[in-house]
């Protein structure tokens, strides 16, 4: 065998090397996409089943924060918490933190009983009161947004009067 036979040779040896290995990423890249399908197949089995939804209904004014959950007719309660019930001062029963707080309950209570989401009705005194939630009203909706459940619609159903009745205080109004 001459020199010049034997450099032809050597390239195409080298050549079938690269083949097999090339062949070997296949047969790698195969597997890890076949258990990537197991897996996606596996992830969409848990999700499956009827979504159930339900109410939040908010109450926020000056004095207190008031979550209650129901189902989407409204007529059974699922879960209800107010301010009142997480914090030692009355003062501090219409703060965020007491609203945070008592949405937390109300999360952890609807999770067990199978929820998945809920629209969410605000609502503030109205009437003669004010029209504008207290500062709870936000806190409990970024908790309950955090709590995983889907969130639906997101309402506000204060009561306006289109002719009211009259505001205490008398003729003079309130004197100090």
């Amino acid at each position: 065998m001459s020199e010049i036979e034997a450099e032809v040779e050597a390239p195409v040896e080298t050549t079938e090397a690269v083949v097999e290995t090339t062949e070997a990423v296949v047969e790698t890249t195969e597997a890890v996409v076949e258990t990537t399908e197991a897996v996606v197949e596996t992830t969409e089995a848990k999700k499956e089943g009827p979504e159930k939804w339900g109410i939040a209904h908010i109450y926020s004014s000056y004095n207190n924060t008031i979550i209650h959950m129901t189902d989407l007719t409204g007529g059974e309660t699922v879960a209800i918490s107010s301010g009142g019930n997480h914090v030692n001062a009355d003062r501090y029963e219409s703060s965020p933190f007491a609203a945070m707080k008592a949405a937390n309950a109300v999360v952890e209570s609807t999770r067990t009983k199978g929820f998945t989401g809920f629209h969410i009705r605000v609502r503030a005194v109205g009437g003669v009161g004010s029209r504008v939630p207290g500062p709870g009203a936000q806190a409990a909706i970024r908790a309950l947004a955090r709590g995983g459940f889907k969130i639906g619609r997101i309402d506000d159903v204060t009561p306006i009067p289109h002719d009211t009745t009259r505001k205490k205080g008398g003729k003079r109004g309130r004197r100090v």
